[in-house]
């Protein structure tokens, strides 16, 4: 019973279809027998609407014109004697031609946005001024830097670290080695379980570079432990510094020398022996 409706069904869209066909085909036909009827029996009236057609695309155009003309500020050349100035010199005449709309748009809108400007920015303080965005853009900028520096600093390894000695990396050094080394090394890194940082001796290599590396991996057979797990590079780089910052400081009670000697070189390290194990 389903498949028998169904198929009633389409069968009357068809013919629904159909019959709309038919009919728009008829209508049209009608039209243009009328049309044809219309121009054999009254031509005139044919000739009329052509001409009202054809003087209404004539208005259209002519107040096309009249608005550029006034937008542009043009005037007709039979108008020219009319705008002549009294007044001449060497055969030469000027017009008194008015300033154009559009410029005089401009000039009133500028005006308008001038005004708009000071309130929002000078009256009201809605919107930022030249020296609120500067300082807005140069605090981004320093955070940018901040943020750039931070990544540079924790891509520090032993192979890149360099000697710095300024006074921001040593004091970041200092308070991360009083608070993590100073139980094996002493307050002032005049040793204690630990050797001593502030001489010339050294286990395991002298240079920034060797710091870094026995900070980094520590010597766990002498019972320095490794720090890459609790400290970032950039935090072992300024211990590292901050070390080298005391050599030669000359603590009170310091521990007797060990190791080998080793002059201070600035950030070029001293070889390290080769039957050291790696770490201080």
């Amino acid at each position: 019973m389903n498949t028998i409706g169904n198929i009633n069904s389409d069968i009357l869209t068809i013919a629904l279809v159909v019959v709309m066909v038919v009919i728009l085909l008829a209508a049209l036909m009608v039209l243009r027998a009328v049309r044809v009827m219309v121009r054999v029996t009254m031509p005139q009236l044919l000739a009329a609407e052509a001409t009202s057609k054809a003087g209404a695309k004539q208005a259209r155009r002519a107040s096309r014109r009249q608005w550029w003309n006034k937008l542009m500020g043009l005037r007709p050349m039979a108008e020219e004697k009319d705008l002549v100035i009294d007044h001449e010199y060497d055969g030469i005449t000027e017009l008194d031609n008015p300033v154009p709309a559009w410029f005089n748009g401009m000039f009133y809108a500028s005006l308008a946005f001038a005004v708009v400007y000071l309130c929002v920015y000078h009256v009201f303080g809605w919107g930022a001024t030249q020296d609120e965005e500067y300082t807005r853009e140069m605090a981004r900028a320093e955070q940018a830097r901040q943020e750039w520096l931070s990544q540079a600093a924790n891509n520090i390894d032993e192979n890149t670290v360099t000697l710095d000695a300024s006074a921001e990396t040593v004091a970041a050094g200092m308070a991360i080695f009083t608070q993590n080394c100073a139980a094996c090394h002493g307050g002032m890194g005049e040793g204690g379980i630990g050797p001593n940082l502030t001489d010339d001796y050294w286990l395991h290599g002298g240079g920034v570079k060797d710091v870094f590396r026995v900070i980094k991996y520590g010597v766990l057979d002498k019972g320095m432990v490794p720090w890459e797990q609790s400290l970032t590079p950039a935090q072992i780089a300024e211990v590292a510094n901050y070390i080298m910052s005391i050599r030669r400081s000359n603590p009170p009670n310091a521990k007797e020398p060990q190791g080998e000697k080793v002059e201070p070189q600035g950030d070029v390290d001293a070889p390290e022996p080769e039957t050291a194990p790696v770490g201080e």
